[in-house]
């Protein structure tokens, strides 16, 4: 055998003893550790093996959406969900062969009624909408589909590049989300729906009370459309905004107004609003000081308080009301919340849009009022729903993440988000590169609006927002179809 073989063959035997030498000390360490600990009976019943079951169960959710969960049985977006948004953010052919998987017989389906005489490409157009006519610069735009509150802080530069970039490529709207305006939305020049939230992040004073000074000064920037007044939001109602420490940079924490490596928790309300009047005082008071149309964003719980609202615009007179209302559903997203908020509170959009779009028509305040539909709504289906149900609008945050290229990892609120959108460890940032990213934002929108456009023209509408509750079916308990106007006759 030549010596030089020898050697290597030597060098390989010693380096597997001592990796076995060393395992073995390794094992032994965490079995004198399990043996002696006793938090955790499983781990001191059954040492070091015990310990492969927090391992399984981190591991868990990830091989279910990979090899378990079915295409539409995954929660909170399916394997089928998804597919949909990564093909048309890569613009690639959404087509589909060999029949349908949904099952249309399972209680809760929508199904859309096509047209004997369904119209032509030529025949179809979106009419542009106006927010906010009284306000003193309205604002118009025809598309339906925009990007939903993402705060910088909660995702990353290169996430917020990308987004705002991709917002300008198809000329739709990105909301800055309650944690300020910063250089990065501006540099893109896109329509911008600036968010204030409780702790009024980019417009308080050292007080943590609202600022004029500052609110005038997000206003002078052109790329500011609109104003929405966070009061709630789907994913924690009740409750203010989260950010984690870990993700309280240094120029977070300028742009906030806060503390360093402080969470950044917001309070349950604004100090400022505490019933109807005092609510529409405010947005009055948001909306003369900005000069632009100004909303308000709330996940529904009680509804006679919506109706006291709308009492008390119609006492005071239609220009008190907010320009727009979105409505933010029970189960919608968030980087970090209390599980109980997130699974049991807060009204569900399928029954929330169509009922308060019924208490607008109730009080004649429809045509003033505008309305967005926001929560879990980012494939054509649900767009086409939301106009039927009686919105003007839509917004989508998760959907536009997974145009990000969002794995649905689950680790938004850890820092350490394998795909760089909700980390600011620069080495996973590194990932997403902001001007491929902003395509993909693009073609995810515009081909949403050529789709649901699509569905339109089959029911023979000539714009999506022509569609009605007539337009849709819905499967009951029993399996028998009914229209949707018997459930929400408008």
């Amino acid at each position: 055998m030549p010596e030089s073989l020898r050697i290597v063959l030597e060098f390989l035997v010693y380096g597997f003893v001592l990796l076995l030498a060393a395992l073995s000390l390794l094992i032994l360490v965490f079995y004198i550790q399990d043996r002696l600990q006793t938090k955790h009976a499983v781990r001191h019943n059954f040492p070091v093996i015990g310990r492969l079951r927090y391992l399984f169960e981190s591991f868990g959710e990830f091989f279910r959406q990979y090899f378990i969960a079915l295409d539409r049985e995954e929660m909170p977006f399916n394997r089928a969900q998804r597919s949909w948004v990564y093909r048309a953010a890569k613009n690639l052919d959404n087509t589909a062969a060999f029949g349908s998987t949904v099952d249309l017989r399972l209680p809760g389906t929508i199904y859309f009624t096509n047209s004997l005489y369904p119209l032509l490409d030529a025949e179809t157009s979106v009419a542009p909408i106006t927010i906010g006519p009284l306000a003193a610069k309205p604002y118009t735009t025809a598309s339906f589909f925009h990007i939903s509150a993402m705060s910088y802080g909660a995702i990353s530069v290169p996430a917020i590049q990308a987004l705002a970039n991709g917002a300008r490529q198809a000329n739709i709207w990105l909301n800055t989300g309650e944690g300020g305006l910063t250089e990065y939305h501006l540099a893109a020049n896109c329509d911008l729906v600036f968010q204030i939230g409780t702790a009024k992040f980019g417009v308080r004073d050292s007080q943590g009370q609202l600022s004029e000074k500052r609110l005038r000064k997000v206003a002078s920037h052109a790329s500011v459309k609109m104003i929405e007044i966070k009061l709630s939001q789907g994913a924690k109602p009740g409750k203010g905004g989260i950010l984690p420490s870990e993700k309280v940079t240094e120029e977070i924490a300028a742009i906030r107004g806060i503390e360093v490596g402080q969470s950044a928790i917001s309070p349950n309300r604004f100090s400022e609003i505490s019933s109807s009047d005092e609510l529409l005082d405010f947005i009055e008071r948001v909306r003369t000081i900005s000069g632009r149309p100004t909303g308000i964003k709330v996940c529904i719980g009680n509804y006679q308080e919506i109706e006291q609202l709308f009492t008390a615009i119609l006492n005071r007179g239609e220009s008190c009301a907010p320009d727009f209302i979105t409505i933010d559903s029970g189960d919608g997203g968030t980087g970090a919340a209390p599980l109980s908020l997130i699974d049991n509170m807060g009204a569900p959009i399928e029954e929330s849009l169509p009922l308060v779009v019924d208490l607008l028509n109730r009080f004649k305040l429809r045509d003033r009022i505008k309305v967005i539909a926001s929560g879990k709504l980012l494939n054509p289906v649900d767009i086409a729903w939301a106009l039927s149900a009686g919105a003007d609008f839509v917004n989508s945050a998760r959907g536009f993440m997974f145009s990000l290229g969002c794995i649905q990892a689950m680790r938004c609120n850890k820092n350490t988000c394998p795909t760089g959108i909700t980390t600011h460890d620069k080495r996973l940032q590194t990932g997403l590169d902001p001007i491929d990213k902003a395509s993909r934002v693009s073609h995810y929108a515009l081909n949403m609006h050529k789709e649901v456009n699509i569905i339109a023209r089959s029911c023979g509408v000539s714009d999506p927002r022509l569609l009605k509750r007539e337009h849709m079916r819905f499967i009951t308990d029993n399996g028998m179809a009914v229209n949707y106007t018997e459930l929400y006759p408008g």
